[in-house]
């Protein structure tokens, strides 16, 4: 192979292959998870992801005394135990479902494995997290090392915030501003209404009711954010409400038979309402003592639906009287949920000239690189 290698700015190696057809890609990104369910890990994790203006945008100087001395030196050690409660043989619930996924969408796209090589014209795949690992720049270095020149970034976040879709572009945008060529790009900012998205979802409602009957409460939870950041222009509020309203329809719900609630607050300052958690033990008071929750704000599940959702909600609930309570498991890795995010990727690449081109013969690559071995290039 013939190969033309500069030393970028950063220190990394970045070579260009003559001998390689460009290629397409596919970025699929999640929030993130510590490598490990130790105190260690969920420090290093949280120190990252709560360094993040996107997600606490409190002043620098303030937050930084908040989260060195107080957060990070009370907090890893509960959460640690947490993640280990729902830690999976392989890793991590929210990592081991996001790569289930991407490579379920690579098969799809007719990609193949992530890491073989291509024969079929599909795109590259590979997953990143916004915080922690796979990182966005180790997932772009696999992307660069493939030869994608045309990339797609989609974030697997339904409903857009600036705390999460925003957050994953800002990681994307910063390791490309290190690198001296970068791929076309685009990028998704929201699917929250995407039909085969909310035909998953209904499915997977229906599937959990055929084994656990139909409650009297349905409640769709999305992680919350502040009050503030809805009311300084974040459209997030206004996306879920319209998931929720597009899935009770979908389900033919009538109105008392369904309610939309937010997850996972802190702080002190006002979050979007109403509060999941405040919302069971009324129902509970109220006499509804059936309810199920699903969580159509996450694409894979993780600490928050496993641990926060089935287990501590439960409780809550049967503490103030509620009697059956369950959780809907994400769509993860389902087939419905794949084929759906395989289709998104066909939708936003319609019309961009040279996706999924026909691949070079190997006579036309040996061509290529005689010629720049005639321009000069080290080989």
């Amino acid at each position: 192979m013939i190969r033309d290698t500069q030393t970028q700015d950063t220190g990394r190696d970045s070579a260009y292959d003559h001998g390689s057809t460009a290629r397409d890609g596919v970025l699929l990104l999640n929030l993130g998870t510590p490598d490990e369910p130790n105190a260690g890990a969920v420090r290093r994790y949280l120190a990252q992801f709560l360094s993040d203006r996107r997600v606490v945008d409190a002043p620098r100087w303030l937050w930084k005394i908040i989260l060195n001395l107080v957060i990070l030196r009370v907090r890893p050690g509960p959460v640690a135990r947490k993640y280990a409660s729902i830690w999976h043989e392989d890793g991590s619930p929210l990592l081991v479902y996001s790569q289930r996924l991407a490579d379920a969408v690579a098969a799809k796209l007719g990609s193949g494995p992530r890491d073989a090589a291509d024969e079929t014209g599909g795109p590259a795949v590979e997953l990143a997290m916004t915080y922690g690992n796979p990182s966005i720049p180790a997932a772009l270095d696999a992307l660069e090392r493939q030869n994608v020149r045309r990339l797609l970034v989609l974030p697997l976040f339904p409903q857009y915030s600036s705390s999460t879709t925003a957050a994953a572009f800002d990681g994307v945008a910063a390791s490309l501003a290190s690198r001296r060529w970068i791929p076309e790009l685009r990028f998704v900012n929201t699917y929250h209404d995407h039909p085969a998205y909310i035909q998953a979802l209904a499915e997977s409602v229906r599937a959990h009711q055929a084994s656990h009957g139909v409650p009297q409460k349905l409640l769709m939870s999305f992680h919350g954010i502040p009050q503030r950041y809805f009311m300084t222009g974040d459209p997030y509020h206004c996306l879920c409400q319209m998931t929720a309203r597009l899935l009770a329809e979908a389900l033919g719900l009538e109105a008392d038979q369904w309610e939309l609630a937010f997850q996972s607050r802190f702080g002190r300052e006002t979050w979007l309402q109403p509060y999941l958690d405040q919302r069971l033990e009324e129902l509970a008071a109220e006499g509804v003592h059936d309810v199920q929750v699903i969580c159509p704000g996450f694409a894979a599940d993780c600490l928050e639906t496993l641990e926060e959702i089935a287990m501590e909600n439960r409780e809550l609930f049967e503490e103030a009287g509620g009697k059956n309570y369950s959780y809907i498991p994400a769509l993860n890795e389902q087939a419905d949920h794949a084929a759906m995010v395989a289709s998104l990727v066909e939708q936003h690449v319609g019309g961009w000239p040279g996706w999924q081109q026909v691949q070079e013969t190997p006579s036309e690559l040996a061509a290529r690189v005689e010629r720049a071995r005639a321009l000069g290039a080290n080989g």
